[in-house]
């Protein structure tokens, strides 16, 4: 007997069906980074006087917008758990609940985060980051725009999530590469307008004076941004409504603070989680930056910055993986089939092993090609392949642990998965760091040891943990 969209999660030939459901999300994941590259590579063909002013910005306001959709993600994380958990128990009216309380949450959010970043942009920029000159006054615009619209990611995220906890990969997944697809479109035409452009975008300076575009420079990239993303929230709503009915009918659609607080419950570990993943991150560029670079010489700097971009493709990849995982766990058990969901994160981490191996194998064969896209200097991009030889291994082990995590979640143990990133963070690589740096004085190489041992301990960890089983008991509080 043939088994149906709506029970492969539940009851097909598990292999093949995490596969199928995961390997969308994954490819979706990439291509989403790749988007981004190109964004980043179109901001890098500035002219010369504006360039270095953009690339600063950039790296500032990343930073600081990551700090919101780190929030709002954990809402959607949470959200998610729920979902899959109660479309696994059958339960509409739930599922209509959660979604709903979700989405009062998310507008709740964007009104607090956008004034705040939109009102205090230039606080943010200049008294609390401490940038200077031209890098401030670019950042400051790109800042108060990127902050103001953050609404629409954070919608999207959630509609999206809500998508996969439900049951659908394809179609989310299409609609995040068609907000980039528009985004980068939008890009070029707004950071250039009609002109001065590189001269493989004549097209769109074409396009710009027809159409009186004005050029913007990086504050039009901001502006892609957003735009692209509201357009795509329109046909996320419409599939939610229609295909899901997500949407509870009238007089339903009031704050539930019982069913706030639950998912908040569930939200704040996972937001701290993503807190904790990022502050390591920039952990070890503070290292860097410390120990590594002068006044004169900032290229190990630069390298990170380089190395950066791979590093986010094999951790979007793998969280393609985990959105998959968490979706089988969570559907398996709200269908009271614990053996089903604990064996579903088993399979997802072996998919994901083979995609980084294939990722590795390229990294390794095509690294200094891909460095040399973004900067053609030979010391920064011979410090970065060094930082590839040691690192780009550990992607295998970076991904057990993203994917076993993200499993957890689907039962709602985002604690359990926040306290083991707290220990391994906290108790293992700000220490190592310090006594490998400040201590030993270690070489940068040793630096670059020090991530691949905290890969490689946080994928024994979650394993560690993930096989004990303990975290099944979760779902009784998503309920």
């Amino acid at each position: 007997m043939s088994v149906d969209r709506e029970s492969r999660i539940l009851s097909g030939p598990l292999a093949l069906e995490v596969g199928r459901f995961g390997t969308p999300l994954a490819l979706g994941m990439a291509l989403q980074t790749t988007f981004n590259l190109v964004d980043a590579y179109l901001i890098a063909r500035l002219p010369a006087g504006e360039v270095g002013a953009a690339v600063g910005a950039i790296g500032i306001c990343d930073q600081v917008s990551a700090l919101g959709t780190i929030i709002s993600y954990g809402v959607s994380t949470a959200a998610a758990a729920i979902l899959s958990q109660r479309k696994g128990a059958g339960d509409q009216p739930g599922i209509q609940r959660a979604a709903w309380q979700s989405m009062i949450i998310i507008a709740g959010l964007s009104l607090v985060l956008g004034l705040a970043g939109g009102l205090g942009a230039g606080l943010i920029v200049r008294d609390l980051i401490g940038a200077k000159g031209d890098v401030a006054t670019v950042a400051t615009s790109y800042l108060r725009i990127m902050t103001a619209g953050s609404f629409s990611i954070f919608f999207l995220l959630q509609l999206t999530s809500v998508q996969r906890a439900l049951g659908s990969a394809k179609t989310p997944v299409a609609l995040l590469v068609g907000g980039n697809v528009f985004n980068v479109f939008l890009a070029v035409l707004l950071i250039f307008g009609p002109g001065p452009a590189p001269s493989f975008l004549g097209w769109a300076t074409s396009i710009a004076q027809a159409l009186h575009i004005p050029r913007m420079g990086m504050v039009g990239a901001a502006w892609a941004s957003i735009i692209a993303r509201v357009l795509v929230l329109l046909p996320n709503v419409i599939i939610l409504a229609r295909r899901f009915d997500v949407f509870p009918p009238k007089g339903k659609r009031a704050p539930d603070w019982a069913e706030i607080k639950r998912i908040a419950s569930i939200a704040w570990p996972s937001s701290a989680q993503f807190f904790l993943r990022i502050s390591a991150m920039l952990f070890i560029n503070s290292l860097v930056a410390r120990f590594f670079t002068t006044q004169q010489d900032q290229t190990a700097t630069t390298a990170m910055g380089l190395v950066f971009r791979l590093d986010t493709m094999a951790l979007f990849v793998a969280m393609g993986w985990g959105t998959a995982a968490q979706t089988f766990v969570g559907q398996n058990l709200g269908a009271h089939n614990s053996a089903r969901a604990k064996q579903s994160g088993w399979v997802t981490v072996g998919y994901d092993a083979v995609t980084n191996v294939l990722l590795v194998a390229f990294v390794f064969a095509y690294g200094e090609a891909i460095l040399r896209v973004f900067d053609d200097e030979a010391a920064p991009v011979a410090l970065g392949l060094q930082y590839l030889q040691v690192v780009a291994p550990s992607y295998v082990a970076l991904g057990v642990g993203i994917v076993l995590g993200n499993a957890m979640a689907g039962a709602g143990a985002t604690r359990t998965t926040f306290a083991i990133d707290a220990v391994v963070i906290l108790a293992l690589q700000v220490p190592l760091g310090i006594l490998v740096i400040g201590v030993m004085h270690g070489s940068l190489k040793a630096l670059f040891q020090c991530v691949a041992v905290v890969n490689v301990a946080s994928a024994v960890a979650y394993a560690a943990i993930y096989a004990r089983g303990n975290w099944l008991g979760a779902i009784a509080r998503t309920r």
